[in-house]
């Protein structure tokens, strides 16, 4: 499966059986699923403490959001961490996820990032960096990103 994703995202599987049309939203939904799990990957590393509840967090969240097995989820998380380590910036991930997702849909992307964030019960420096970089990325104001922090930690008893 992981080296059928990786072909799917680096677009190097041509398979002239498959209808143009599905291998383009397999495509799409491949790289969304990488983008949104790049994300949580990224926020779960900023503080140099990526810990077993943050990644049952991804786990829960990946699965929750795409509806996916949890062998795929283990699979998205390798193929999405590849992906970290040959990116640039955020922007690749959230142009993605800015494409497809609503904006609804981001909205709760971003509240799930506070959740992981606030799982150990405190905010480091560089998760509030990259949370608010990925916020403006996704073209939310700042009370956007104060509403989707107050109701995490709302949620989580903070």
């Amino acid at each position: 499966m992981l080296g059928f994703l990786k072909d799917i995202f680096n677009e190097e599987r041509m398979d002239s059986e498959r209808d143009n049309n599905f291998e383009e939203t397999i495509n799409d939904d491949i790289r969304l699923q990488i983008a949104t799990c790049a994300l949580f990957l990224e926020i779960a590393n900023s503080d140099d403490e990526f810990t077993d509840i943050e990644r049952k967090q991804i786990f829960s969240i990946m699965q929750n959001t795409f509806n996916l097995p949890l062998d795929h989820v283990k699979e998205l998380i390798e193929l999405s961490e590849e992906q970290l380590k040959k990116s640039v910036s955020l922007y690749e991930f959230t142009d993605i996820i800015n494409k497809q997702f609503s904006e609804k849909k981001k909205y709760e992307i971003l509240k799930n990032l506070w959740r992981l964030i606030f799982i150990d019960k405190k905010l480091h420096a560089y998760e509030d960096y990259f949370i608010k970089k990925i916020s403006a990325n996704f073209h939310f104001s700042h009370k956007d990103l104060i509403a989707t922090k107050m109701e995490a930690k709302a949620e989580l008893g903070i």
